[in-house]
């Protein structure tokens, strides 16, 4: 990048981790955040705490879905658009307004604004859950998607702007559908932190169904280091691409897992699994491989091992 990038959503999980990268490898950023309510604006407070003391970064406080976009792209090389009201659970009923105003009209508002600038990579997160109930494992980027929730939904409609805006006016636009990503700074609101929580306090935890389901979880590093690839890289504008973590696992699997590395026992709870869980993920990462030299790197306990260290001092 020879400008600066532009982070949407950069006080956030993955955007937090993603702009202290872009930071160390040169790059000036610029983060922007709303700090929705979705969960504690503190925490995401405390992500940027060590960015907002760099010189090189400047957080702006705008809602993408009233404010004006052409002024913060002004002069920026690059965009992450990673701001997005997430969760599966939290999209069902009356609050589906919100995911819809936040996952797609502020997601066409930034795409309208980036046609009329000279920005040379806008890389855009979509999710495995527009997939919903796939029929092959690993599962590739053409499967059709079938999303069984209404986040899934709004992500897939946000894919649909990409591929609108790509092919009428042809925006140097690569989408990264993310799995399951996890990590030091992941939402409290996701399974792994919920669970390392129930180990530090000796509560139960809560197993949905038979804890047979399996997903595939990405470590925020390789979540990160596969988007500065979409970013640089010469890969594909117009295609989508599949970002996981090569582990494809139980719950009850990640349960004993947790257990190894906090040295506690975890009290399981069976519960009936709520709507829009789909039973399975995992990602075809082989056009990533081919395109972006995306090759996950951390081993599944040893992240988990990385974000305990650093939720056991939260």
């Amino acid at each position: 990048m020879t400008g600066p990038v532009l982070v949407t959503g950069a006080a956030g999980f993955i955007g937090s981790t993603l702009s202290e990268r872009l930071l160390a490898s040169g790059a000036d950023v610029i983060g922007v955040d709303s700090f929705t309510d979705n969960y504690a604006p503190y925490i995401k407070r405390m992500n940027i705490s060590r960015l907002t003391a760099n010189p090189r970064f400047r957080l702006v406080e705008v809602d993408l879905r009233t404010a004006a976009i052409d002024p913060l792209l002004d002069g920026v090389d690059g965009v992450v658009h990673l701001a997005a009201l997430p969760g599966v659970r939290a999209s069902w009923g009356e609050p589906f307004r919100a995911y819809a105003e936040h996952n797609v009209v502020a997601t066409q508002r930034l795409l309208e604004a980036v046609r009329r600038h000279p920005v040379r990579r806008l890389v855009a997160a979509s999710s495995s859950s527009i997939y919903g109930l796939p029929t092959r494992f690993p599962t590739p980027e053409d499967e059709a998607p079938r999303p069984v929730s209404p986040y899934g939904v709004t992500k897939l409609a946000g894919e649909a702007l990409f591929h609108a805006y790509w092919a009428s006016y042809r925006l140097p636009l690569v989408g990264l559908r993310y799995f399951t990503v996890y990590g030091p700074r992941q939402r409290p609101d996701m399974g792994i932190h919920a669970f390392f929580e129930a180990a530090k306090s000796g509560t139960p935890v809560k197993v949905y169904g038979t804890g047979d389901q399996t997903r595939d979880f990405t470590f925020v590093d390789d979540a990160v280091a596969a988007t500065i690839s979409a970013l640089t890289q010469p890969a594909v504008p117009g295609l989508t691409y599949n970002v996981g973590g090569g582990h494809r696992v139980s719950l009850n699997d990640l349960l004993a897992r947790i257990e190894l590395v906090t040295g506690r026992p975890l009290e399981r709870r069976l519960v009936a699994a709520p709507p829009g869980d789909p039973p399975d993920t995992s990602a075809d990462c082989s056009r990533a491989r081919r395109d972006l030299g995306y090759e996950p790197k951390t081993e599944l306990t040893e992240g988990l091992r990385r974000q305990w260290e650093w939720q056991r001092r939260s």
